[in-house]
């Protein structure tokens, strides 16, 4: 079997890294996050030590004391390199447990600097290789010269970053097989891991406030039909994906407030389940309940002893509506959410 089991795509956030650490002890095991840094737009380097995440990556590098993950910048701007790199070699240095990350498409600066940082501290490498859309062989020739330029006891990472894999890319997993076909023979993997994320970009008009919606969960599908392809590497693949934000969410500038309503999220094996809620205004608490009571009473539901996601869910549908105690805000909905999902992911993975 494939270690780690599985690579959850989280931002450098408060409420992935504190259900990074809600997860049972037995969960967070199986689990290698990549860490990834919001967009820092137009911040200069020399202010990037004072960026409102640093006081969170502390927080995650403390967070890894007893298992491996990847610490990614893939927004940073072309300026800002050079600064990042020293932040993030400080914090591999510190945790030795996270791992920089570098890939084909990065400038030959912070290639040069993610290598360095694997070689000094012997912590090994990961290689993000995108795939967008269709495979292109060109990226082959780019991931094998830059395994060139890294010291022959580094160890390194494959980290197969499909994007978005939604119902209108019925083909991901063939591209994901080719991408893996290519790459595979390269270089001996430690880890080699599919990513992909399914969960919508949720908008207003999308979703009616109270109702459940569900929405396929198509890169569990494309992990399925890879698994199926009969491929004789399987056993050493590993899954990931982008939890329950879109991929986009990663991109998102922090701050600047959100809409008054929010979204309760649950896992079920072939679906995303969403229900819209309001975040402001006298209804705010029965409309919270209403949503939490509705995933309780779904057959899936897995119950309270599930996790802390599910503990969370049950609680806030049994809260009184004379008290808006329990009903969260927004970070706790993705808090939870995450939870659950991640819980969810490690035991449908162990079952197979």
């Amino acid at each position: 079997m494939a270690e780690p089991l599985y690579v959850p795509v989280l931002p450098v956030r408060q409420h992935a890294r504190m259900a990074y650490e809600d997860v049972r002890p037995d969960i967070q095991a199986a689990i290698a996050p990549l860490w990834n840094l919001p967009p820092c737009p137009g911040v200069p380097p020399s202010a990037l030590t004072k960026a409102r995440w640093q006081k969170e990556l502390n927080k995650v590098r403390g967070a890894h004391r007893r298992h491996p993950g990847w610490l990614d910048a893939p927004f940073a701007e072309e300026a800002q390199v050079p600064a990042l790199a020293e932040i993030l070699s400080e914090c591999t240095g510190l945790s030795r447990l996270l791992r920089p990350v570098t890939g084909p498409e990065r400038g030959r600066a912070q290639q040069s600097a993610a290598l360095a940082t694997a070689h000094r501290y012997g912590c090994g490498v990961g290689i993000r290789v995108g795939v967008p859309g269709e495979w292109d062989g060109r990226t082959t020739e780019a991931v094998g010269q830059l395994l060139g330029r890294a010291a022959p006891d580094v160890p390194v990472d494959l980290l197969l970053d499909l994007g978005s894999v939604l119902p209108g890319r019925p083909d991901a997993g063939k591209e994901a097989l080719r991408a893996l076909d290519a790459l595979r023979p390269l270089t001996t993997w430690r880890t080699a891991a599919v990513l992909g994320g399914s969960f919508p970009r949720a908008t207003d008009d999308m979703l009616e406030l109270g109702e459940l919606r569900e929405e396929p969960r198509a890169d569990w599908h494309m992990w399925s039909e890879v698994q199926a392809s009969g491929r004789d590497y399987l056993s050493r693949l590993t899954y990931g994906d982008y939890g329950v934000q879109s991929v986009t969410a990663l991109a998102q500038v922090q701050g600047g407030g959100g809409p008054p309503w929010g979204l309760l999220r649950y896992t079920t094996d072939d679906w995303f389940v969403l229900c819209k809620v309001l975040n402001s205004g006298p209804d705010r608490t029965a409309s919270i309940r209403a949503a939490a009571r509705r995933i309780r009473d779904l057959p899936e539901f897995r119950g309270a002893s599930a996790g802390a996601g599910e503990t969370w869910l049950r609680d806030c549908a049994d809260g009184p509506l004379s008290s808006s105690k329990g009903t969260g805000q927004v970070l706790d909905w993705l808090r939870a959410g995450n939870v659950q999902h991640m819980s969810y992911v490690v035991r449908c993975l162990l079952g197979r």
